[in-house]
């Protein structure tokens, strides 16, 4: 008798789809697989069976007689057992942590991430570096900036910066501001979940710092007293209005990079399939 200890879910899974595509090549393309580990996937199943379950031809693949007795078998319960291990995703909610602005973007991936999980996600607003990944508070987090320390993460999208003025300021008439123009102007710093710093601009040549903020509700007041010049992502001009600001674009500005991101260690099984759901930027 043969020894089925070695039968793989995946094995089966590639031997069913070539049984529905009478092809290596298609049922590689519908499983996002290569065709050379396809084709050693089938073999090894029909190795640790003892029976050829597809006969190969120059222009086609037919199942054997034993083949299509086990796909018979197979057409069933796969999708039994495929509806079995999601049932535990379905009950699970993956917390997605965000700092002052969740991106339109961001939630486009995590519709995808609800249809092929069935999980349900929470968004949760923390006004903290790590928007509660360090914590526990959440198991996943939009970030923007550079990667910090304690996480792996994955670049989203790259936004623009803008400038933020006071409505009474000179600089308010302005259409465009350029870059190197702030390092002669009192900056504004969220110094939590912002991401400019002085530190940005040449050594040489930096905009001093004329106060701090501990969150976006701070630093947007801050400016429309015209404590100073703040600089944020372009969403914020999208999405945000304030009776005493006015949003100024910004020539030959840095771009913020905004990524996904998931403690370096332990992260939930959820959020390691929601981390591979994003595609590399260039």
């Amino acid at each position: 008798m043969s020894d089925l200890s070695g039968v793989e879910l995946r094995q089966l899974r590639f031997f069913a789809a070539v049984a529905e595509e009478r092809s290596f090549t298609y049922a590689a393309a519908r499983l996002g697989t290569g065709q050379p580990a396809l084709t050693r996937a089938v073999q090894a199943l029909e190795a640790t069976l003892g029976a050829r379950l597809l006969e190969r031809t120059t222009r086609r693949v037919e199942p054997t007689e034993a083949g299509r007795r086990l796909y018979e078998e197979l057409s069933g319960l796969l999708p039994r057992l495929d509806d079995a291990l999601r049932a535990p995703a379905r009950e699970a909610v993956l917390r997605l942590g965000f700092t002052w602005l969740f991106p339109e973007e961001c939630a486009r991936l995590v519709e995808r991430f609800r249809a092929e999980t069935g999980a349900g996600v929470r968004l949760v607003r923390r006004d903290a570096s790590l928007a509660g990944l360090d914590t526990g508070e959440t198991d996943v987090a939009v970030l923007r900036g550079e990667e910090p320390e304690g996480v792996r993460s994955r670049v989203l999208f790259h936004e623009e910066r803008v400038a933020a003025v006071a409505r009474t300021s000179p600089l308010a008439r302005r259409r465009v501001l350029g870059w190197a123009e702030l390092a002669g102007l009192p900056l504004v710093v969220n110094t939590v979940s912002g991401t400019t710093r002085p530190e940005l601009w040449p050594e040489n040549d930096r905009p001093q710092v004329a106060c701090t903020a501990g969150n976006f509700d701070e630093w947007v007041e801050s400016v429309a007293a015209d404590h100073g010049v703040g600089v944020a992502p372009r969403s914020a001009a999208d999405r945000y209005t304030h009776p005493g600001v006015r949003f100024v674009r910004l020539k030959d500005a840095p771009p913020v990079p905004v990524r996904l991101a998931v403690p370096a260690r332990g992260p939930h099984p959820l959020a390691e399939r929601l981390l591979g759901l994003v595609r590399p930027v260039s």
